[in-house]
């Protein structure tokens, strides 16, 4: 006789019980340090579900997953608290088990409370999802989500919250303690807890909303640009207040992007076909760089002495020198480039292609440019891993036939492809126009706007290795379901 769910939770959480009150789970990983550590903080291991996702970034919540084994002998004094899981889906038939150390045991379907003290794990199964596993430390009343993922799914859904209108794009800070937002359609962006999706503040623009966003190196100052009044603002992340302004004098700002000592900025200017040249420390605009037409996309090569350029209209990457100013044309495939991101070392510098549907690659040695991968329809935003190995790529998918302003007739997709080989690692069936996205520095999160729906999805990332030995994901099933 086939075992029911409810019958597989009762023996998986009775597994777990043992584990967790005994030793270490099994079919568990531990992420290394030189894969997971962020500068300047130790390291904290986790296991928290099936594919050994890494710990959430630092947060002032009192919830956190970690994979820290408690022995049989642990005892707790800690009050007994409420704690409410809600699985999603709302509607998928699932199995719910929440274990406390003390060996207190709650059981339910997609949502269950009970009272308890201390670390508790709780368990997820269904026969239509991938298993779920998550340990939690808390000292108030805590509402747990668990996202559940297809079974073939390799990276880890976390969070889905919304957000104000038309989020054009999402940066982690460099600890990830934050999560940033553009809104095209609001008043400025918003900053949030990527743990939870609280937000955290919302920094007001005068006139109009934002595009893009970077960060410093120390986390201590953000970029932000605005299209309508060709502007830069500089934020100070701690207090979310913006400190300066800086006129591109160009029309129509995009892409900003800091110099490797962080003296200067660029920002590319869509209408104006230029790039204006700061230096920030007396936040004067030195010039105004010529560029191709709809220049957007920018990244530098790894001495910063030459500056690539994508040109939008007409799929066009320029390579501009720096010191002498003097240009050249080394890609134009008719297309549509719309993103630059450069490697770790900036040794290689990827683009997307929207009209073209690919990715290429330029390597800054010789400007030889080569196509990386075909991808779904609309490429947006394009990221790398921090190891240089894996590429993210956010796909709007096909425009609706009136106006691209209307959902079309596709879910947009994630992909996460292997540079060395160009095959596809894993695949996320998103929402309407995906479009910003962004990997953490640290390289355990991924993070994603739809643009149409105002809403952002935050994944774990397993590590490389994990990613590359996986099988694929579901690069093999989920194009059957991007049709609406």
């Amino acid at each position: 006789m086939t075992p029911t769910v409810r019958q597989l939770a009762a023996l998986f959480a009775l597994l777990a019980l043992v584990a967790f009150l005994g030793g270490s789970r099994p079919g568990a990983s531990i992420a290394q340090p030189e894969e997971r550590a962020i500068a300047g903080e130790e390291l904290t291991t986790t296991t928290p579900s099936t594919t050994s996702a890494p710990a959430p970034p630092p947060t002032t919540s009192t919830t956190s997953t970690t994979s820290t084994t408690i022995p049989s002998t642990t005892t707790t004094s800690s009050p007994a608290r409420t704690i409410r899981v809600m699985v999603h889906p709302r509607d998928a038939e699932v199995a719910t088990t929440i274990t406390a150390v003390d060996g207190t045991v709650a059981t339910g379907g997609a949502e269950v409370s009970a009272s308890m003290a201390g670390r508790v794990l709780v368990t997820v199964l269904s026969e239509l999802h991938r298993p779920e596993q998550i340990e939690i430390t808390t000292d108030e009343d805590t509402d747990v989500a668990v996202w559940l993922d297809p079974p073939d799914q390799v990276v880890d859904r976390r969070l889905v919250f919304s957000t104000g209108p038309a989020p054009k794009q999402v940066a982690f800070t460099p600890d990830a303690s934050e999560l940033w937002v553009t809104l095209l359609g609001g008043a400025g962006l918003e900053a949030y807890d990527p743990s939870t999706g609280d937000l955290l503040a919302a920094i007001g623009l005068p006139e109009a909303g934002s595009v893009e966003v970077i960060f410093d190196r120390a986390g201590e100052r953000a970029f932000v640009s605005q299209m309508e009044t060709a502007s830069v603002y500089e934020v100070d992340v701690a207090s979310h207040t913006v400190t300066r302004r800086l006129d591109t004098g160009g029309s129509w700002t995009k892409v900003v992007l800091l110099s490797p000592d962080e003296d200067k900025l660029w920002a590319s200017n869509w209408i104006s076909n230029d790039v204006s040249e700061f230096d920030l420390a007396s936040g004067q605009l030195i010039r105004r760089i010529p560029t191709v037409a709809t220049p957007r996309g920018l990244a530098l090569d790894a001495e910063g002495r030459r500056l690539y350029v994508a040109g939008y209209d007409d799929g066009m990457i320029e390579v501009i020198d720096l010191e002498s100013g003097e240009s050249r044309v080394i890609h134009h495939s008719g297309g549509a480039m719309r993103h630059l991101v450069a490697d770790p070392l900036g040794t290689h510098i990827y683009a997307s292609d929207m009209a073209r549907d690919q990715i290429l690659v330029v390597d800054t040695a010789t400007d030889a440019v080569a196509q990386v991968a075909l991808v779904d329809r609309l490429p947006n935003t394009i990221d790398v891993t921090p190891d240089g190995r894996v590429l993210a790529v956010s796909n709007r998918g096909r425009n609706n036939p009136e106006t691209y302003y209307l959902p079309g007739p596709q879910w947009g997709s994630v992909l996460l492809i292997d540079i060395l080989t160009g095959e596809l690692l894993d695949a996320i069936v998103a929402g309407n126009q995906p479009t910003g996205l962004d990997i953490s520095r640290d390289g355990a999160w991924l993070a994603y706007s739809d643009f149409l729906d105002d809403r952002v999805t935050v994944y774990a990332l397993p590590t490389t290795a994990e990613l590359v030995g996986a099988g694929g994901g579901r690069s093999e099933t989920y194009r059957a379901e991007l049709d609406k």
